[in-house]
């Protein structure tokens, strides 16, 4: 038996516009840009890719399950430029066969920099799950799948108003080096707490589903590539692969980036075709044998079988699959760093402000400390990362500055712009 977990990660941040040490306007982000490319990738992937995990839903009766991180901001971008894709995403939970993750809303790093800011954008985000989709998030996906222990013991200090935990556990990558000789087609659980382990939502241990990389990856990287020794990969192919696992494992989690259906491989490469007759081939492979679970399925569904242990933070960037990505360089270190200390002198402005009752004052404050919450975001980061420039490496395909210092550069004007609007609203409190 394989059950396979799809999880999709679906995510657009808010892009600066080009913003000089002259400038002097609070309006930092490239609308015209930013509805340009929600637009080209809605018609290149999130309209026909949800249209067709719908119409597969209704052809396999509710078998074929998926499931969804959709950020904060890439939600308010579809909402404004492409409303028709959160209506297919409503549609697509009204079957009962698609779970929709949760994470932080601005897509950040803020679980590093920030446990109370982490909270709060955690709390946004279920917030806005809930009243577009009706479901309250039991599973966490962090950014980018960045995780260690620490994050398993925020989680599950998490709780909902009934005292019950919130999440039945979280997903992240399955490293060779951790794994060691074991198999990522398991449910793993943390390391205990003072001998005793951490719980989730059910009473069971809080659970931990790790990303089978090899086989996501051989559809969200290698499948349009010609030179690959497997090329072309076909629907019944893979799920011979995925059948495979069977005495080495009993979930399959494919975990990838929405956009690679359509956008990262093209239409042409013949991407909708094989996901069109994927659940087919996997349930034709071993007919009775293989199904479709959601994350929250898989883990109510199936026991954990040991530990993960993971003291160092991990993540599904780049070969290295940790903190490089976003804070392997001085560029990155400061940026966020100094990103970092406005938090707490801006969210106090915004309460002596509001204590103060003084209400044109706070519509500035809580503006600003939204612009902030949005510069958060990782990608700001991502595209100020040197470590494969000259090599063309995927950085450079989704960064829209010419060179990542152009990036830093930028992302410190538009600061510089935000520490004068705070110094305004305060000028004791900001030095």
């Amino acid at each position: 038996m394989s059950s396979v977990v799809f999880y999709f990660q679906v995510h657009q941040p808010h892009r600066l516009r080009r913003y000089s040490v002259f400038d002097e306007d609070p309006f930092y982000f490239d609308e015209k840009n930013n509805r340009a490319i929600c637009e080209k990738v809605a018609d290149k992937c999130y309209r026909p890719t949800t249209k067709l995990i719908l119409d597969l839903v209704k052809r396999h009766e509710g078998n074929f399950r998926v499931s969804y991180a959709l950020t904060g901001t890439v939600i308010e971008q579809l909402e404004r430029f492409t409303p028709d894709v959160i209506e297919l995403f409503q549609e697509l939970a009204e079957t009962g066969c698609c779970e929709f993750l949760a994470e932080t809303y601005y897509h950040s790093l803020s679980f590093l920099y920030s446990i109370p800011e982490f909270r709060s954008q955690v709390e946004m985000h279920t917030a806005k799950i809930q009243s577009l989709f009706g479901q309250t998030p039991r599973v966490f996906r962090n950014t980018e799948l960045i995780y260690s222990n620490e994050l398993s013991r925020a989680l599950a200090s998490m709780t909902d108003d009934d005292g019950k935990p919130r999440f039945h556990g979280t997903v992240c990558e399955g490293t060779d080096n951790l794994l060691g000789f074991r198999s990522p087609n398991y449910i793993y659980r943390p390391p205990n707490v003072d001998g005793q382990p951490l719980v989730g939502r059910s009473g069971k241990p809080f659970g931990l589903l790790l990303k089978n990389y090899r086989l996501s990856d051989d559809i969200a990287f290698r499948f349009s590539n010609r030179g690959w020794s497997e090329w072309p990969l076909s629907a019944e192919k893979f799920a011979k692969w995925v059948h495979h696992i069977n005495g080495d494992g009993y979930l399959c989690n494919l975990f990838m980036d929405y956009e690679t259906f359509g956008e990262h491989q093209w239409e042409d490469t013949g991407i909708f075709k094989f996901l069109e007759h994927l659940p087919s081939a996997i349930f034709d492979v071993a007919p009775g044998e293989n199904h479709f679970n959601t994350p929250s399925e898989a883990f109510e569904r199936f026991d954990a079988v040991g530990e993960y242990d993971v003291h160092n933070f991990i993540s599904w960037a780049d070969t290295e699959r940790d903190l490089t990505a976003w804070r392997g360089n001085a560029m990155q270190w400061n940026a966020l760093e100094e990103t970092y200390k406005l938090e707490a002198t801006i969210k106090q402005r915004v309460a002596e402000l509001a204590a103060a009752k003084d209400e044109e004052s706070l519509k500035h404050a809580n503006y600003l400390l939204s612009d902030w919450r949005a510069l958060t975001t990782s990608d700001h980061f991502y595209y100020m990362c040197t470590k494969y420039w000259a090599d063309g490496d995927v950085h450079k395909y989704f960064s829209p500055y010419d060179s990542p210092y152009d990036s830093y550069i930028n992302f410190m004007n538009v600061l510089d712009n935000v520490r004068t609007r705070l110094a305004s609203l305060e000028p004791t409190l900001v030095s």
